[in-house]
């Protein structure tokens, strides 16, 4: 029988996950009762070095890996349950005969006193990786039996005790919760913590989304109030439904989870201009995330999808369909191909690296989204249209915070291919966030486009954070880029009470602004928002009323492929310009248990045939030359329209370390337009959708 009494070079990790309401760390180890007259603050070492030893004692070493000298690593995840039993998780080892030989010698532990937490017992998770040979300082053993013997008596006169000196143990810790990982964007998501960032005096810059989960941590305690939503289950599948990621994995230095998702809706829609038809969505998908060190982080999601939606949203989604045969792009996601007769394909992927060199800069790489602004909708950027390319640099300090954003772009429209390619454009801009008081916070924000024509690829010009774009755009030429320009503010009546607001420039004449005339050139959008936190002393109740305009033209450019947009939609406002809109949305939260209303009024201009022959303003596609005339330009022009949508959702968060809720929605649609257009006509929708959805970004039905 080989003992092992020495583990040189063992790296031990104590991994905790509290199925209970955790609030803080845990009390105590679980105890052997070799343990029983130790102080609380030596439980720790007093139970590794117990459970090392009764390990080295009965693990017998397999003839096999004495006889191939193997040399290589083994890590057993277990955990000590709330009954005191030792429960073997998983076994990672090259041999199959060690992963037996570890199992029979862990069933072969006695019962413990299981950890406590607050006088309550409670389960305790363990990962332990075990070089092969054990302790690779030592002669390593030898291929025979008998030479094997003479080694065995070698580490036999090692002393014990100071091998355990090596040897690390802490408490597991979700290093998600401190990661420079983004907070998936979702707006029920993000409302959990919306209060906690937005109290007077917090130094805290909210505009810029996604948010990384160490800005957040430093005012809303994730792990307090993320796990005092866990529910008590003692089977392993029961807390990987309820309460934890599927699968993970940590060591020193390394960290990581793998979860799948889904989002799984079928609902009916009823509508004045078609029979009642069935709706549906099937995605899955597959997310991975973790941690190299503690400075860099990673994150990919995988999505496979098919579905079909509402008419009016299938007709809007045909409506942007790209060159080159695909049938649609799913707003928001991607380029659908077709699926059965009417139904979309999409599949969907976003990933990024994270990384934060020191406590003032974070650079993230990847494929996804971003969003500027406090409010539902954003003028200036928003996360309307499908994932991209992106590169931004974050720079935190004192009280300012300044991000710098590089994508890169597509137009996919018939006019702008080339050689059967969709035409490629680059966009920077930088947004500066500034708290001048402990109330009031101020943004300033400058954006350019421009194709790579002429060779011109991507301009270095804008690698430069600091510089003023407009500038820039002017010393290129003036064809050579779109620049639009815009501010923020808000300010912060109380911890309850706070008032939000946009500006977008695209265009600026003093003349044309103060001109009773209406002039085209008069081409600026507006927003104004306030939220109200524990609405009427009910917690947890939060009011949203908002108020956006964005006349018409706005976005737009004469050079067509400068307009702000991305795969046929728009990088701000879904309904691109030429409009004004209301919107009152309601949240409620009571532990899992969630509920939303939404309330949205809006007048529109949309085009009237031909966007190449009489421009109305409200396509951000169109060129400027195309006016129907340079005054008189007012919102609503074209085919006016007005749309009214009202929207209730009920759920309830499964999982709240995946964000897996179910739900149902119910969504009325009443639009009007003065003229028929094959996408837009006059119809009321009643759409009701039941789901199982892991919540990561925002699906918008709002068009």
């Amino acid at each position: 029988m080989f003992r092992f009494l020495a583990f040189c070079g063992i790296f031990f990790t104590c991994q905790f996950i509290n199925a209970q309401l955790v609030k803080g760390n845990f009390e105590k180890h679980p105890v052997f009762e070799e343990c029983n007259n130790v102080l609380v603050d030596d439980l720790k070492e007093c139970f590794n070095k117990t459970l090392i030893s009764k390990v080295t004692s009965e693990f017998k070493m397999p003839q096999q890996i004495i006889d191939e000298s193997y040399s290589g690593d083994m890590v057993i995840l277990f955990e000590v349950t709330k009954e005191g039993e030792f429960e073997v998780l998983n076994i990672t080892a090259a041999y199959s005969e060690l992963k037996e030989e570890l199992k029979r010698v862990f069933s072969t532990l006695p019962q413990v006193t299981p950890a406590m937490y607050n006088g309550k017992p409670t389960y305790m998770q363990f990962s332990m990786p075990i070089p092969i040979p054990f302790s690779r300082t030592q002669t390593a053993l030898p291929t025979t039996k008998k030479a094997s013997v003479n080694a065995i008596e070698k580490i036999s006169a090692i002393d014990m005790n100071s091998e355990y000196d090596s040897i690390k143990t802490y408490p597991f810790e979700n290093r998600e919760y401190t990661s420079q990982l983004y907070i998936p964007f979702s707006h029920q998501t993000y409302s959990r913590f919306d209060q906690e960032l937005n109290r007077v005096g917090t130094n805290s810059h909210t505009a810029s989304k996604p948010f990384t989960y160490s800005s957040v941590n430093d005012y809303y305690d994730f792990k307090e109030n993320r796990e005092q939503l866990y529910k008590e289950k003692d089977s392993w599948f029961g807390r990987k439904l309820w309460n934890e990621h599927m699968v993970t994995l940590q060591g020193e230095g390394y960290w990581f989870t793998l979860d799948p998702a889904a989002d799984l809706q079928l609902g009916f829609e009823s509508a004045d201009s078609e029979n009642q038809n069935y709706t549906y969505n099937n995605t899955r998908a597959l997310i991975f995330q973790g941690g190299l060190g503690d400075k860099l982080n990673f994150y990919t999601v995988f999505y496979e999808s098919q579905g079909s939606f509402a008419g009016y949203y299938n007709r809007f989604a045909r409506s942007l369909r790209p060159d080159g045969g695909n049938p649609a792009i799913v707003p928001g996601r991607g380029v659908a191909a077709d699926f059965g007769s009417e139904d979309f394909d999409y599949p969907v992927a976003e990933a990024y690296l994270s990384y934060a060199p020191s406590k003032y800069f974070n650079v993230q790489f990847g494929h996804g989204k971003n969003f500027i602004g406090d409010g539902y909708r954003s003028l200036l950027q928003s996360d309307n249209a499908s994932p991209y390319p992106f590169l931004k640099l974050n720079t935190t300090f004192w009280k300012f915070k300044y991000s710098n954003t590089w994508m890169s772009l597509r137009d996919v429209r018939p006019e702008v291919v080339s050689d059967g390619s969709f035409k490629t454009k680059f966009m920077a801009n930088h947004y500066l966030s500034f708290n001048a008081t402990k109330r009031l916070n101020i943004g300033l924000f400058e954006n350019v486009i421009w194709t790579n024509d002429n060779d011109r690829g991507f301009d270095l010009n804008y690698l430069n954070p600091v510089i003023f774009y407009r500038a820039i755009e002017f010393s290129t030429g003036s064809r050579g880029g779109n620049a639009l320009i815009g501010l923020s503010a808000k300010y912060k009546f109380s911890d309850k009470f706070n008032m939000y607001g946009q500006v977008i420039i695209d265009e600026f004449s003093t003349a044309a602004v103060f001109s009773s005339t209406k002039s085209y050139k008069n081409k600026q959008g507006v927003q104004l928002g306030f939220k109200y936190y524990d609405a009427f002393k009910i917690d947890n109740l939060q009011l949203q009323f908002e108020f956006n305009q964005v006349r018409p033209y706005v976005y737009s450019n004469n050079e067509i492929e400068l307009n702000y947009g991305h795969n046929n939609q728009s990088m701000a406002h879904l309904w691109g310009a030429n409009f004004r809109e209301l919107i009152g949305i309601a949240r409620y939260e009571n532990e899992r248990w969630y509920g939303t209303a939404k309330l949205i009024y809006g007048e529109r201009g949309f085009e009237i045939g031909d966007i190449n022959t009489t421009y109305y303003g409200g396509s951000i596609y169109g060129n400027d030359e195309n006016i129907p005339s340079e005054e008189g330009i007012e919102i609503g022009q074209g085919n006016k329209g007005t749309t009214l949508l009202g929207n209730i959702e009920l759920g309830y968060l499964v999982n709240p370390s995946t964000n897996l809720k179910i739900y149902t929605n119910v969504l009325y649609r009443d639009h009007k337009v003065d003229q028929y257009d094959p996408v837009n006509f006059t119809e009321k929708t009643l759409w009701v959708n039941f789901g199982i959805r892991t919540d990561l970004f925002n699906w918008y039905y709002d068009y």
